[in-house]
């Protein structure tokens, strides 16, 4: 083919709703049609039997992110059925990794998100939307703000009555849960409970969760600001506490899409709260006490960040085969022979290296490093007023001396 000629369209993705063959416009009705291969759930390709002509193919289980029967037609006319807008949380998405938007034809349908703020009559830029298909709820505690409204997408029909238990535990307990299931459908039904109270049953797996925040003063709330009160986070002490943590994610800078490794993680705080600045930021922890690993664990489910890796090992064997990383937080263990070297090392050109120390022997090496390489090297001293008799008087913390460095 000449490079001035355009790509054929091969591929056409259709987006369907509940109401099937109804919400279908003409050209839909007749790509689909005309198409020789149909992909798309058992259900969807049920909505189109009575008049399409292709070979239907159901997508395989478990489902192949990699696209690859689609792609092996690639040239042929294919169309792929999916639910409402293929580009939110949808199948267009995962297909445009693979296939060119010019190779493309999308023909998108209203998503159960947009079908679910017309039903209640909520502004969608003025909520939180999110995704719970597949994923652990614990994703929607960062999303718990004093009245806060949220869609969430669900997986089945058990998770509206999960995520009205979460609530509850977390002193939510008195939010408005509505369910919208099948929407735009022959079936579309909305139902309503508090989330301490909840006993909705029999809900149809396709649903969406609308959510109106109520809380009491105890509640679980994640302020939307580094430097997080250190009581939301278990530790036994090995934790760089909020008003270091604060200026130390400002020098750790993050952005969107970048991986930290947290060299000595204790709690796991800093990585946490790099993982809370954006939903496409990711953390490797590295911590060698056994309890301390699995405490980070708990620390970030119950920060709402599940995906946060941790590796149990020392470093510096244990950076070995880790992916590379955008930044680097160094806040225990960076005195051991290696650990600061093999991080320089591993650390991406361009990346951010962020070393805190509390001891002689640590601040020896963090001035010897900035004496090589450069960076800035500030010292934070943090005093607290406590009682002294019947006054009150300072009493200052261990000082922290902080490097941070961009790699050239």
């Amino acid at each position: 083919m000449s490079k001035n000629q355009p790509t054929p369209k091969w591929l056409t993705i259709v987006g369907i709703g509940e109401d099937g063959l109804a919400g279908l416009g003409d050209e839909a009705k007749r790509r689909i049609a005309d198409a020789e291969f149909i992909f798309g759930g058992k259900r969807h390709l049920a909505l189109v039997a009575s008049f399409a002509k292709g070979k239907p193919r159901p997508w395989p289980i478990p489902f192949d992110a990699g696209m690859a029967d689609v792609l092996a037609l690639a040239g042929r006319n294919v169309c792929v059925l999916a639910s409402g807008d293929p580009f939110f949380h949808g199948v267009g998405a995962t297909l445009a990794r693979k296939v060119q938007p010019r190779e493309m034809h999308v023909m998108p349908a209203p998503s159960a998100i947009s079908l679910a703020a017309a039903r209640l009559g909520w502004a969608l830029q003025d909520i939180e939307t999110i995704s719970l298909h597949g994923h652990p709820i614990d994703l929607i505690r960062p999303l718990l703000q004093p009245n806060a409204r949220i869609l969430a997408l669900t997986s089945d029909g058990d998770a509206p009555a999960a995520i009205a238990r979460l609530l509850t535990a977390l002193d939510f307990g008195a939010s408005r849960l509505t369910v919208l299931e099948a929407l735009g459908g022959p079936k579309e039904t909305l139902r309503a409970a508090r989330a301490d109270a909840f006993d909705l049953e029999n809900i149809n797996p396709l649903n969406v969760l609308a959510i109106e925040l109520d809380s009491n003063p105890q509640a679980r709330i994640l302020p939307l600001t580094s430097g997080r009160a250190d009581h939301l986070f278990e530790h036994d002490g090995q934790i760089t506490k909020r008003e270091i943590r604060a200026v130390t994610l400002s020098a750790l800078a993050p952005r969107r899409g970048e991986l930290l490794w947290d060299i000595g993680a204790g709690s796991g705080s800093i990585g946490i709260e790099w993982m809370l600045a954006h939903s496409s930021l990711r953390t490797i922890a590295i911590e060698a006490d056994t309890a301390r690993a699995a405490r980070i664990g708990h620390n970030a489910l119950a920060c709402g960040v599940p995906g946060l890796v941790v590796i149990e090992g020392t470093a510096p064997k244990a950076l070995a085969g880790l992916e590379t990383p955008d930044a680097i937080f160094i806040g225990g263990g960076g005195s051991d022979a290696g650990v600061l070297n093999a991080a320089i090392k591993a650390l991406r050109s361009g990346g951010r290296l962020v070393a805190n120390a509390v001891t002689l022997e640590m601040e020896a090496l963090l001035l010897a490093q900035h004496t090589k390489r450069g960076g800035d090297l500030i010292r934070i001293n943090i005093s607290r007023a406590s009682p002294v008799g019947s006054m009150q008087a300072w009493r200052p913390a261990m000082p922290v001396t902080q490097w941070s460095w961009v790699k050239p």
